[in-house]
């Protein structure tokens, strides 16, 4: 899809492998990774400024490096280099499979763009980022783990463009990749021949992938009900007999870029203590208790010593985009339904490495009502509350997986309700530290998730200048986009 404002040219298709002494390797997938199984592809755009940056320079030093040390890395993520597929007619469940030959498409590109305003972080036309974003390739019987592509914006800089299978790998993993990458870019040269035979080698401890997907027990059954649950859906997400397809349900999840803007906005430290001591100076005070506080009766309403980043982060935005969305639109939303992702790394029974590679988050869904967002202040207070509860359940023992089994059954009764739902939902996390990506030119300017354009997504990032802050990329309708960006604002100074 091209930016009615500039032009894109595709300078080279080509396929980047592992070295060759990289051998056939097979991966399970798991439940957790099952859960994403036909879910769109997460997208990510690593923007690195490079003044006075010529074409000369990028195809005789920069693509080389990248590529060499691309092949690199992908011997320490085979899941990566090869593709998801059915290992036969009769198999249960599908597998992430590598065989020699396989590769990830690697796209080079220049683009007329001007770099300046795609970093900005203010509204614009949320098509614009769509160019630099490379296809992921899915059909019934496999799909591609990884594609990436690589723009050059001339005398400005460039761009890496990201698109993984999430059935592959969560946000943690995915990270955990793009600096794997990057400190190998660092530490090797495009014509180092002999780096080949010690690539095992060469990462550090916290970038060694742990891939043994044994690890992850399913006494439930899960891996069972959740191919079930995608095979039930047909391109649209509506039931159909079942049949076994890795292909990407599309049409479930389309693009919302048609007059919608993407912007991208910062919490600093000083906005996030405002928000905290708010919330805990209101914590007891004229409060209906949660669900969650009326079934476990250790948490009460006695209020925490403090509060997370993403909770204050979250209740914030979640009011901000709840109010603008109910007075831009004719019809209120009536049920506003909050999904956000736990890392489950450290809440398994026993728990596993945190350098595990592939998918180990569960989503986890609040339920909030139109008296929640109320103008005297306290909607914050009550969505905080809300939030803090539902992860300190997630924290007792086995809470991670509460409601795993009905994750399918819920999505299908509330898709089917008369009343009017939006799901909001969470992208990325402020402790991946993306900002710290550093391929040896530098690092990100900025760090975006596109694929927060498939519905109302909030994508979390550290604040690229360290200072403890939250960034938060949102695509809105113009109109919804709008009226966000005032009460973000205005909300701040009511606080």
């Amino acid at each position: 899809m091209a930016s009615p404002n500039s032009s894109l040219k595709i300078l080279e298709v080509c396929k980047v492998a592992p070295p060759p002494s990289s051998h056939k390797s097979s991966f399970p997938l798991t439940f957790f990774d099952l859960l994403w199984l036909r879910l769109h592809p997460v997208e990510r755009l690593f923007f690195f400024p490079v003044p006075h940056l010529n074409s000369s320079s990028f195809f005789h030093s920069i693509v080389p490096k990248l590529k060499r040390s691309l092949s690199l890395v992908l011997y320490h993520f085979l899941p990566l280099a090869g593709n998801i597929v059915w290992p036969s007619d009769d198999s249960l469940k599908p597998i992430a499979q590598y065989s020699p030959g396989d590769a990830v498409s690697l796209t080079i590109a220049v683009s007329d763009s001007d770099m300046t305003n795609l970093i900005d972080n203010s509204p614009r036309e949320a098509v614009q980022c769509r160019p630099f974003i490379p296809n992921l390739e899915s059909r019934d019987s496999s799909a591609s783990a990884l594609s990436l592509q690589i723009t050059l914006f001339p005398n400005s800089g460039f761009c890496i463009g990201m698109s993984s299978h999430h059935a592959c790998l969560d946000g943690k993993s995915s990270s955990m990749f793009i600096k794997a990458w990057a400190y190998l870019c660092r530490m090797t040269e495009a014509d180092d021949a002999e780096s080949e035979s010690s690539s095992s080698g060469l990462l550090p401890p916290e970038l060694q992938p742990f891939l043994d997907r044994e690890v992850i027990l399913d006494p439930r059954g899960l891996a069972v009900a959740y191919i079930n649950g995608w095979s039930g859906l047909d391109p649209t997400g509506q039931t159909q007999k079942n049949r076994p397809s890795l292909k990407i349900l599309s049409d479930m999840f389309p693009l919302i870029v048609d007059d919608s803007a993407r912007a991208i906005f910062e919490l600093k430290r000083g906005d996030l203590n405002k928000i905290k001591e708010r919330v805990l100076q209101k914590w007891e005070i004229n409060h209906k208790a949660t669900e969650e506080e009326r079934e476990d009766s250790s948490s009460s309403l006695s209020k925490p010593p403090t509060l997370s980043a993403f909770v204050l982060t979250a209740s914030y935005v979640l009011v901000c985009i709840a109010k603008a969305i109910e007075r831009t639109c004719e019809n209120k939303t009536r049920k506003l339904l909050f999904c956000f992702p736990a890392d489950c790394r450290s809440r398994l029974e026993p728990p596993i490495p945190e350098n595990y590679f592939g998918n180990c988050v569960m989503p986890n869904i609040i339920e909030t009502r139109e008296e929640d967002f109320t103008d005297d202040g306290d909607g914050v207070v009550i969505v905080a509350k809300k939030i803090h509860t539902k992860i300190r359940k997630i924290q007792r023992e086995r809470g991670a997986l509460e409601g795993a089994e009905t994750l399918f059954c819920r999505y299908s009764l509330e898709s089917g309700e008369e009343i009017e739902i939006q799901y909001i939902a969470v992208a990325g996390s402020n402790r991946f530290g993306v900002y710290e990506t550093d391929f040896g030119w530098g690092r990100p300017e900025k760090v975006e998730i596109t694929s927060v354009d498939k519905n109302i997504t909030m994508a979390l990032a550290e604040s690229k200048d360290g200072n403890g802050g939250v960034e938060v990329g949102l695509v809105l309708k113009k109109n919804v986009m709008d009226r966000f960006a005032s009460l973000f604002q205005t909300e701040m100074e009511s606080i």
